[in-house]
Formats: structure tokens, C-alpha cells, sequence
């Protein structure tokens, strides 16, 4: 029996499992679909739950990437662009949310995690530096995406996935953008909520 199918279709239905959403809802917190961007990203958890919530959001929607990933390269490596694809489509447009999700970014990481780990390391340190110089977590993702995606098709042969899947990130983030040129984008702000 061909199980490609069931691999692809695993990668979507494990990316789209909202914890933003499920961690809010635990923790008895505001529903960050109302509040602040209005998504379940970690980065709007943060801002409309706190340090701690943001950080357990993040830690689970990069493991959501990474088990997917792992799977796949266990199963049938060769599956392995259209995992990265599903994975993080499946966060972005999730199914049980009538397909209103993340921004991508988080699942994204586990996704380089999974796959390579030099990548995940150029990826998360070019964001990190960026955070600290500018202050802002989506102009820190687009710059870390646009290295990425050099990087990915100076060196690897997946780098098409690779730059299909960060285009449709930086779509996502084009209200950021726009934000940032108008210069009232939220910035990173770490603070604890009771």
C-alpha cells in the first residue's frame, strides 16, 4: 500500500493543531483570535498572555514542524518538499479554525530543526540579532525568511519548498509590513501576565 498520501496529509492535520489557541484556552486567557493581531501565533500570544504563554505556544508549534519533518525523512524522504509545504500550510490555514491560523514562522523553525540543522541556526540566530537591533518580531522573520531562502538555494536541493513556503510566509505578513512602512508596528515587548 502507497502511504504517501497519509504522510502529506499527517504533515497538514499535525501543523494545523492550534496550541495557541489550546494553550489561551488551558491557561484561562484571552482568546488571542480577538485580541492583538487576531491570530494564534506565539508572537500574539505573547503579546495577550504573557511570557509564559508565549513561550510554551512557541516551543509547541516548533515541535509540531519538527515531528512532522522527522516522520517524513523516516517514511519517505522523498515526500520531504511537500512536507515542509503541508506542515506549515497547515498552520496558517488549519482546519478546524475554517482555515485562519499563524503566520507560519514558529512551525517554520521546527521545520529547519528537522531538516538541517546549519539552517535552523542561521535562521533562528539572523532573527534573534534582528530582534535585538530593531525590536520588531515580524521584521526580524522577514529578514531571517530572505537569508533563509538565499542560503537554501545556494546549498540545498530543496531550496524551490523552501522558497514557495517563505513567500507564502511573507504574504502573511504583509499587514506587518505595511505597519512597519507606516511606522506603527508593534514592537517585541517581554512581560509577565498574572
Amino acid at each position: 500500500m502507497n502511504y504517501d498520501f497519509f504522510i502529506i496529509l499527517f504533515s497538514y492535520l499535525c501543523g494545523s493543531i492550534p496550541f495557541g489557541l489550546l494553550v489561551s484556552h488551558i491557561f484561562k486567557k484571552d482568546d488571542p483570535r480577538r485580541m492583538g493581531s487576531k491570530n494564534i501565533g506565539a508572537t500574539n500570544v505573547l503579546r495577550t498572555g504573557g511570557f509564559k504563554l508565549g513561550l510554551i505556544t512557541l516551543m509547541l508549534d516548533i515541535l509540531k514542524g519538527f515531528i512532522a519533518i522527522k516522520i517524513t525523512l523516516i517514511l519517505n524522504s522523498s515526500l520531504i518538499g511537500l512536507s515542509i509545504i503541508f506542515v506549515v500550510i497547515g498552520h496558517i490555514f488549519p482546519l478546524w479554525l475554517r482555515f485562519k491560523g499563524g503566520k507560519g514562522v514558529a512551525t517554520f523553525i521546527g521545520v529547519l530543526l528537522g531538516y538541517n540543522f546549519q539552517l535552523f541556526l542561521l535562521f533562528t540566530i539572523t532573527w534573534l540579532i534582528s530582534a535585538l537591533m530593531f525590536k520588531y518580531s515580524s521584521l526580524s522573520a522577514i529578514i531571517a525568511l530572505t537569508i533563509n531562502v538565499l542560503s537554501t538555494i545556494a546549498v540545498d536541493s530543496n531550496y524551490v519548498y523552501f522558497t514557495i513556503i517563505s513567500f507564502l510566509i511573507l504574504i502573511k505578513h504583509f499587514s506587518n509590513i505595511q505597519r512597519l512602512l507606516a511606522g506603527n508596528e508593534t514592537k517585541i515587548i517581554l512581560k509577565k501576565k498574572n
